[in-house]
């Protein structure tokens, strides 16, 4: 046998070298940014949020001012309920294209039952919860039951539930003098009230108040840690002893709940039920997930980076309004905006694997 050479050796303790830099390279500043990303998926909407508020409050007069921002506020509201029924949704790799037409339903039921027909205004909001609990397991059922694609059953419903509302309704709408006549707790959450010399409305609080029972819920409790593991790998989480089945309906249920809750808040934010308000909620809800951090292909995201969505999307087409930029770029950047979100995602998601 002959002895090794020195070219050899001086190969053989190089070895090591190269896999540490080797290593080192593929834990750079991209890597570290993605696992990053990855551990928190509400920084990047964060971000995003900051940057917006300090471009418009350069380009746009009028931008930091008390009213500005309560508006903004207002007008983010109902579209942040949707966001959160649809965050739920979204986190099991489902989507619901109904919650708008959900919503509007529950508050025409809640309409008619507390105003037209005089029942008392409690028993009318909870008929609309009902209502809406009701459409939601609908969904859930017909998702898990028979396997069909959210995406075909959603649609169908969201179909269905607004041939409803226009038949229940009558295709009218049911005026505010006459729910400040019969009915004023219908417009409860619509009441304003000065905080730091602007005025918020009662349905901002709750809204953030709902986005803070839905993060405790998904975050320190059993059934939330299901609603993740289903989303991540149902076949994983079966074997693991979850039961899917259940908590896909749960989930679409609470959804629907959730819906109907932002159909109340719909009543006071308009003073009116109509039937036919909201109509581009479903698209608006989600772009708010989306934008916000979490995945649609479920098993990651955050409740309140949908809060952080919806607030940029508000932030966006205020700060544009205000710099008197068309609203035809202002639906176009909304538009640039998911394409950008979803293209993150992929990243993340394309990178971890």
């Amino acid at each position: 046998m002959s002895a090794p050479n020195n070219e050899d050796f001086d190969k053989a303790v190089a070895a090591p070298a190269d896999v540490a830099s080797f290593e080192h390279a593929q834990h750079g500043p991209l890597d570290r940014l993605h696992n990053f990303l990855h551990a928190n998926p509400t920084a990047a909407p964060l971000v995003v949020l900051a940057l917006s508020l300090l471009v418009f409050g350069t380009i746009a007069d009028n931008f930091f001012t008390p009213f500005n921002f309560s508006l903004i506020i207002q007008q983010v509201t109902v579209i942040g309920l949707l966001g959160a029924a649809q965050t739920l949704v979204i986190l099991t790799a489902g989507i619901d294209l109904s919650v708008a037409a959900i919503m509007v339903l529950g508050s025409v039921v809640m309409g008619r039952l507390g105003v037209v027909h005089g029942l008392p205004v409690g028993i009318a909001i909870c008929g609309g919860f009902l209502v809406g609990a009701a459409c939601g397991a609908l969904n859930g059922f017909l998702v898990t039951r028979f396997r069909l694609p959210p995406f075909i059953v959603t649609l169908g419903t969201w179909s269905i539930f607004f041939a409803l509302n226009l038949w229940y309704s009558e295709a009218q709408t049911i005026r505010s003098q006459d729910i400040d006549a019969i009915a004023p707790l219908l417009k409860l959450w619509g009441t304003r009230v000065g905080v730091f010399g602007a005025q918020f409305t009662y349905g901002s609080f709750l809204m953030i108040g709902m986005f803070c029972l839905l993060w405790y819920v998904l975050n320190w409790t059993a059934w939330g840690r299901s609603v993740y593991a289903v989303g991540d790998d149902k076949e994983a989480a079966e074997l693991a002893g979850i039961r899917t089945d259940r908590v896909l309906v749960s989930v679409y249920t609470t959804a629907g709940v959730i819906c109907a809750v932002g159909g109340w808040v719909a009543i006071g934010r308009l003073g009116s039920v109509s039937p036919q308000s909201f109509y581009e909620g479903n698209l608006d809800a989600i772009t708010a997930v989306v934008i916000g951090g979490c995945s649609l292909f479920g098993g990651r995201g955050a409740v309140f980076g949908t809060l952080i969505g919806a607030l940029i999307v508000g932030v966006f087409r205020s700060g544009l309004k205000l710099a008197g930029v068309e609203v035809l770029w202002q639906e176009f950047t909304v538009g640039l905006l998911i394409i950008i979100a979803v293209a993150i995602d992929q990243w993340i998601r394309r990178v971890s694997s």
